[in-house]
Order: C-alpha cells, then structure tokens, then sequence
C-alpha cells in the first residue's frame, strides 16, 4: 500500500508538474502575471514568494493550477498583463503549452530509459526473468534466472514454447513445471489464471532481454519513434471507444494508482515507462475539445480569431459549467470502473 501511494504520487506529481510548468512557462514569456503556480489541489502544505509569483504544493496530488491575473476578463486586476488583453495567438499559446509539455516529456523519459538502460530485445531462452509479485508462479517459490525444463511433462525448448504450453492448457487446471536453478532440478505446482489484457491464461512472469546500449542520436531517435507509436495506438484505441460508445476500459485516479503501484512493484524503469504512457494520454485527453478542457479553451480562442471579438461571459460561463459537468461524469464513470475492478479482481 505504501508503494502505491509513494509511485502514485511520483506519477501524478511528476505529469502535473510537467503540464503546469507549460502553462507557467509561456504565461511568463508573453508577459502575463502569475499569482500563483500550485501543484495539487486544497490546502497549502507548502508555499513560498519570489517575485510577484506564490509557488504552493497543496494537499491532493491529482491535479494543479496557474492562477494567471485576467482569466476572468471581468475581474482583471493585471491591466495590459492580464491574460484576456493579450492577443489571441498568445492566449493559444499558452492555452496548448501544457499538453505540448506532455507530449515533450515521454521522449525524454523514453530517451533516458534507452541511453542509460538500454535497449532490450526479447531472448528466445526459457528463462525467467521478472517474475510478477503476488502471482501464481511467485507464489510456487520460481525466481529471476529461474531456466523452466518442462511443463506436464513437455520439454521446453524456447520462451514461446513455454508461452504456449501455458496457454493450452485446460483452463484452472495446476501445471506441474520443472525448473533448474543454479546445478539443481527442482519442481512446483502452478495454477495459471485468465488475463483479461492478453486473453489467455499465464503465471504472471516475462522473459530476460538480451541488451544493447545506443548512444545519444540512437536513442534519441528510438524515443521520438515509441513516442510516435503510443500516440497513434492511442488514437486509435480512443476513436473505437467513441465509435463503440464503449468506457469499459476507462481508469480513474484509483486505477491508476493501482496501476502504478504494480509497475513500482516490477521496478522504477517500468514506472517511468508508466508515467510517459500516462503523459501521452493526459496531453491527448486535455486536447478534446469539450468545455474545461484546454481543448475547449482553444477551439474558444479559435471562435473568437473568426468572429473577430470574445464570447460573451454568460456564455463562456454556461459552456464551462456543461464541460464541468461532462468531466464529473466521466470521473464518476470512471472511478465505478476501478471499484468494480477492485473488488472483482478484475
């Protein structure tokens, strides 16, 4: 439990801090004021000055703010500084840099996790390497380095074989495994279970990685091209849940950190690999175009560099309470998922 909350916090606070610094950042250099830039949300537990700016960290880390003088044209105490007297393209500016941010960071992540890593390729050997806490074939006692002989009497050969003879086999059915560890010969009892994410029945371990370590371009290189490829399978995957009408897959913040806990478990490259993917997904979600969202707020700037004047307050203001209300539902939707999952085991 305390590794969750200590990955979650990691992960929230690290693409929250990310997203707001974009929105700070360019706040700054198109000469708006910032009263305040907080990471999290509620109470202060923490807050200094420097300039006319508060930096805060409050007390709920799901989430942050820039709290940039003239947002509320009404209430604009900043003058020319506020934010609704600068010029539109400044405004989307600002408005966009914080999903900009989120779509820097996986390459950086990604960068550093192949420079200093590396760069693994699946080894064809049957031999364990991670082999996931709490599931069946932990449970039976096998270990990283453990070299799988047989399964039911089958010899195992290569790492697909043993994918295989896994998958096939009658399902809550125990296999009898025979392992080498180190010069002995030993055997254990594993009860496989259905993984809903790869449809088919496993023991919760991943093969070794044969390494190499790219240098600087190589893996800058790598980086942009994983980065690239998550966003389009994530694209995708969000084009089928909007053609489906289908939010079965949806994760709210107790999923997530759920999620993050297991990654923490597994090690710190696989929770940075974790916060990247989850970064992309921020970025790509904060770009819809829905009221609250700085999706919304474009498309609202967008509508005012036509009509050649702003929306009126009252209709700014009903825009942004519908996409409020949209988000709360969503969240609500999302947060019945994780508890079903939590208390389904799913």
């Amino acid at each position: 439990m305390v590794l969750t909350i200590a990955a979650a916090v990691f992960v929230f606070g690290l693409l929250v801090l990310v997203h707001e610094l974009g929105h700070f950042m360019t706040a700054k250099a198109t000469d708006m004021r910032v009263d305040e830039f907080a990471i999290g949300f509620g109470p202060k537990l923490f807050s200094f000055r420097r300039g006319e700016t508060e930096y805060s960290l409050r007390a709920i880390p799901l989430g942050g703010f820039n709290d940039i003088a003239g947002m509320n044209p009404e209430d604009n105490k900043a003058g020319e500084r506020g934010y609704c007297e600068k010029p539109v393209s400044s405004r989307m500016i600002v408005i966009l840099s914080g999903s900009v941010m989120n779509f820097i960071l996986p390459v950086l992540l990604f960068f550093g996790i192949f420079f200093f890593a590396g760069v693994g390729t699946p080894s064809t050997e049957p031999v364990l390497g991670t082999v996931l806490p709490d599931k069946p074939a932990a449970m039976a006692g096998l270990r990283e380095g453990d070299r799988i002989l047989s399964i039911n009497g089958v010899e195992i050969e290569n790492w697909n074989q043993l994918s295989e003879t896994v998958r096939q086999g009658e399902e809550g059915a125990p296999v009898e495994v025979v392992f080498q560890r180190g010069n002995e010969t030993q055997r254990a009892l594993i009860e496989p279970y259905y993984d809903e994410g790869s449809k088919r029945q496993v023991i919760g371990v991943l093969g070794t990685l044969d390494m190499r370590y790219p240098g600087v371009a190589e893996s800058m290189q790598l980086a942009v091209q994983k980065t690239y490829s998550i966003m389009e399978m994530m694209l995708t995957e969000l084009g089928r849940i909007f053609a489906e009408r289908s939010g079965a897959e949806l994760a709210g913040p107790i999923g997530v950190a759920q999620m993050a806990g297991e990654m923490a478990q597994i090690g710190f490259i696989p929770l940075l690999n974790f916060a990247a993917f989850l970064s992309l997904n921020l970025g790509i979600i904060n770009l819809l175009p829905v009221p609250a969202l700085d999706g919304g707020h474009f498309m609202m700037l967008l509508m005012e560099a036509v009509r050649g004047k702003p929306m009126s307050p009252k209709t700014l203001y009903y825009l942004q309470s519908v996409g409020v209300a949209l988000l709360v539902l969503l969240m609500l939707f999302a947060t019945k998922n994780d508890v079903v999952r939590v208390f389904t085991g799913g």
